[in-house]
């Protein structure tokens, strides 16, 4: 039964934006608490209403937001509150500022509108991302480079006395979490969007093409909250594995459109 740390904690406010490493947070059956409760959607005719993501508009990674009137694990996952958002020019917007829609298209390239979702809007329903420290060594070690978790938009990294992509035969497993306990869910599959650079935002194409070359395109395994609570980073962790370990096989129950966006 591996074991071992919470190394690194992060939410992302709001979908495809920066985010905020966090030392302690709050999960419920949504998640990491305020994970994706917001997004950005498209206004342009035939895609009205569908999220806007790095795949349309890559300069989305050079804005950030957090939740700077709630902090750690101050925020309530049934309640958070508007995000600030960080302009590439270093300008700061409120959720509601009146200004925002604006500075976006103007910097993004197209029209967009605000959502909030308090039942979170990652790419699997209500889920967390979970990523190991071996493995992220791993793929750098391979790549010869380093590679920043911000990347995979991970929620919770752990240092763990298991081997690279082991979390790749989890499936069906708990992951206890100081006094949180998740379901571990499939491995995550990977698209384009980590081999962007979340600091200049230029292609490294080599990092999908290794992980589809060697680990079928999977990076970190998916999880869903069994029991809620709080979590700091350097609380033990420890993962109960499977009975029968199961054969890595990627998530495929992907939302395309966010709920209720009318």
């Amino acid at each position: 039964m591996p074991e071992g740390v919470l190394a690194e904690l992060a939410r992302w406010p709001v979908k495809s934006l920066g985010g905020e490493a966090l030392g302690s947070a709050r999960l419920d059956w949504r998640g990491l608490g305020g994970d994706r409760a917001y997004a950005l959607l498209d206004r342009r005719e035939g895609r009205e209403g569908r999220w806007v993501t790095i795949r349309q508009a890559p300069r989305m990674l050079a804005w950030s937001a957090g939740y700077p009137e709630a902090p750690d694990d101050r925020l309530d996952p049934a309640d958070p509150p508007p995000p600030t958002l960080r302009g590439p020019d270093g300008r700061r917007f409120s959720w509601d500022d009146p200004g925002l829609e604006g500075a976006l298209a103007a910097d993004l390239g197209l029209a967009v509108r605000r959502h909030r979702d308090l039942g979170g809007q990652q790419d699997l329903r209500a889920s967390v991302l979970v990523t190991t420290e071996a493995s992220r060594r791993a793929v750098a070690a391979a790549l010869g480079r380093l590679l920043e978790l911000r990347r995979f938009r991970t929620n919770l990294h752990l240092e763990l006395d298991a081997p690279a992509f082991a979390e790749e035969r989890w499936e069906g497993g708990r992951l206890q979490v100081g006094g949180v306990t998740l379901a571990l869910a499939n491995p995550c599959i990977r698209c384009v969007i980590p081999t962007r650079d979340p600091g200049d935002l230029s292609r490294w194409p080599e990092l999908l093409r290794w992980l589809h070359r060697h680990h079928g395109a999977l990076f970190g395994v998916n999880a869903t909250v069994v029991a809620g609570g709080r979590v700091r980073v350097g609380d033990r962790v420890t993962v109960g594995e499977p009975a029968a370990p199961a054969e890595p096989r990627p998530s495929t129950g992907w939302d395309v459109a966010p709920r209720n966006a009318s």
